[in-house]
């Protein structure tokens, strides 16, 4: 089994490689405006994983995806010779699901957003319930009330 650094360094360079390669173009007419976001290869450097995102209609990424899926072999004959190991990895082709996060993420924050606008908007014209100041205050003892004492000295023996 391969160390976790060499297959970085070989998901790496499969991600330039394939990125190069649909730079170049597949005759494909089906392939969109895709981006290779990250290669993930497993750890005996068998199997590579490539994430993608396609600009465009959810048409579009139904097309880039087949385009994806019949290059395969192509691209990994592609990789093969570029690469330096001795077994050319198999390539698994995944629609990354980072727009569509990051879309639900930027609405789950303008609502968030909006609700505490609501509640600061409430809160400037709210009133107290009760009191503004509920909690029992500590009494101060003045000069006056030192006098006023009802503990008598003769009573010690009963505080204890």
């Amino acid at each position: 089994m391969a160390d976790a650094a060499r297959a970085a360094k070989m998901a790496d360079r499969i991600q330039v490689i394939i990125a190069k390669r649909l730079e170049r173009g597949i005759k494909d007419p089906r392939l969109g405006f895709v981006t290779i976001t990250d290669v993930r290869v497993t750890g005996d450097l068998q199997h590579a994983s490539v994430f993608y995102t396609v600009y465009g209609t959810d048409e579009e990424r139904a097309d880039s995806a087949a385009a994806l899926k019949s290059a395969t072999g192509m691209l990994r004959s592609e990789v093969g010779k570029n690469i330096t190991a001795r077994l050319t990895p198999s390539l698994e082709f995944i629609a990354d699901g980072i727009p569509e996060n990051a879309a639900l993420i930027d609405s789950l924050l303008t609502e968030a957003h909006n609700r505490d606008t609501e509640v600061a908007a409430l809160g400037a014209t709210a009133k107290y319930a009760g009191d503004e100041d509920p909690y029992v205050k500590p009494r101060v003892i003045g000069a006056a009330d030192e006098d006023d004492d009802d503990f008598d000295e003769g009573d010690e023996d009963t505080l204890t």
